[in-house]
């Protein structure tokens, strides 16, 4: 099977063919859905992000450099949907436990560990830019380079501000 480069993909959207976008979506929905997820905790309006965020993706193509990862120009529309979210918010809800992973599904929302429960809630008391870092980073198993090229940040910046992600969660969960 000859699986077609992101690249040809877009080139072949600009020049019309609307299911090389579908092909892009189908490539990326669960990442974008995951990153969105894990950053603003909230099942349903990670989905509106996710759908916003290819709606965005659609409309700004043409702008998009076919010299970079179309994957790195996805998930930073992604993350700063989700941070956008999060400043737009009025109130900040109490998080509830049994939000952390609302799959639907009782059998994988109850298999997480005391534990998980409490990484995934201090994580949510982040600030976002930092909380953005650590989902990226050891969620999602970025590099250093390519959460600077998603965020535009030097790659010195995110090491540093990974590092205070990671003293501050260590403080969050010293405080339980």
């Amino acid at each position: 099977m000859n699986v077609k480069a992101d690249s040809d993909l877009v080139k072949d959207c600009i020049s019309g063919n609307k299911q090389a976008f579908e092909t892009l979506i189908e490539r990326y929905k669960k990442q974008v859905f995951n990153v969105a997820l894990r950053i603003i905790n909230d099942y349903d309006d990670a989905g509106e992000i996710t759908q916003t965020t290819f709606i965005k993706a659609f409309e700004k193509l043409h702008t998009f450099d076919r010299t970079r990862k179309f994957f790195s120009w996805l998930y930073r529309i992604a993350t700063n949907e989700s941070i956008n979210y999060l400043k737009s918010r009025k109130n900040i809800e109490s998080l509830d436990a049994n939000l952390v992973s609302s799959d639907h599904n009782p059998e994988q929302r109850f298999a997480g560990s005391e534990q998980d429960e409490s990484v995934q809630q201090a994580i949510m008391r982040l600030n976002p830019e930092h909380r953005v870092v650590i989902v990226l980073c050891h969620f999602n198993n970025l590099s250093y380079k390519e959460i600077g090229t998603i965020l535009d940040l030097p790659t010195r910046t995110v090491k540093s501000r990974l590092f205070s992600a990671r003293r501050n969660l260590r403080e969050l969960l010293d405080q339980e």
